[in-house]
């Protein structure tokens, strides 16, 4: 039996792209939001979830982050796509008659160099293939969005212009999410992602972090929260090189927890070639 994996989005948006390059046999499940992709997987209507974490050039994707201290899963890998934005339009349309431009806020931000060479109004979409079909539909002229190649094949739309995003290494990481961990071999370079907080007394994040330190442990993002909209206290996301079952990382994590609140690890997983 094949898997069936979620994503955020409709047919042909970019986690489609990553899902259906890590998972090639596999079902995807379109999903309106992150959030419904997470419950898929929780539910059991979905064995994987592919979910972009951050990109090259826009940064991360902040979205996810409040959906990590709640959810039951467990990253168990990673995915770096290369990301080549396509301008498209209804059939027949041409360039010169373009006047807006719709697409999901980041996919603005990775073109939006070639958006004002163009003179175009931007329109945010809540995903890439979205503004496709959206246009597909309405088959105005002048309307224009920003999506993959495959979004054009499957909404029936003329690409007027292919590598239309403004870095030439845009690429975008997904991790892949499941109801179990996976936990790789100890001799392959392995990733540790984990949130916590920081005890709310001076210091408190220096001497969290000094285990990693002290242990030789490569600490790879570092990004903090607020916790419930509060700004006495952070909430941070991680990620490190190292395996857990080493004793550097295992002394590491005694470290951290004892300055910290609360730690929950995300998951474990073999570290991808970018």
């Amino acid at each position: 039996m094949s898997l069936t994996v979620a994503f955020q989005g409709m047919a042909g948006a970019y986690s489609d792209l990553a899902a259906r390059a890590l998972f090639p046999n596999a079902q995807t499940l379109p999903c309106k939001t992150f959030e419904e992709a997470f419950v898929a997987v929780e539910q059991g209507r979905a064995d994987r979830a592919v979910i972009p974490i951050e990109n090259s050039t826009a940064g991360r994707v902040t979205d996810i982050h409040s959906l990590l201290p709640q959810t039951t899963l467990h990253s168990v890998g990673e995915y770096f796509l290369p990301v080549r934005h396509c301008l498209l339009a209804p059939k027949g349309a041409r360039l010169e008659g373009v006047r807006t431009v719709a697409s999901h806020i980041q996919a603005l931000t990775q073109c939006q160099n070639g958006i004002a060479k163009l003179g175009l109004e931007r329109i945010v979409a809540a995903d890439t293939a979205g503004a496709a079909a959206a246009i597909a539909q309405n088959g105005d002229a002048t309307s224009a969005a920003i999506a993959s190649a495959l979004a054009a094949e499957i909404y029936g739309l003329d690409i007027l212009k292919s590598d239309f995003q403004d870095a030439g290494h845009n690429t975008t990481r997904f991790l892949v999410w499941s109801r179990e961990g996976l936990v790789p071999p100890v001799n392959k370079p392995t990733k540790m992602a984990l949130i916590f907080t920081v005890r709310n007394v001076p210091a408190a994040l220096y001497k969290a972090l000094g285990g990693f330190a002290t242990n030789g442990i490569n600490l790879l993002k570092l990004e903090s929260y607020l916790v419930d909209g509060e700004f006495i206290s952070a909430r941070f996301y991680a990620e490190l090189l190292g395996h857990p079952e080493t004793a550097a990382v295992r002394q590491a994590m005694e470290e951290l927890a004892f300055y910290t609140t609360d730690v929950k690890v995300l998951g474990v997983f073999e570290a991808a070639q970018n």
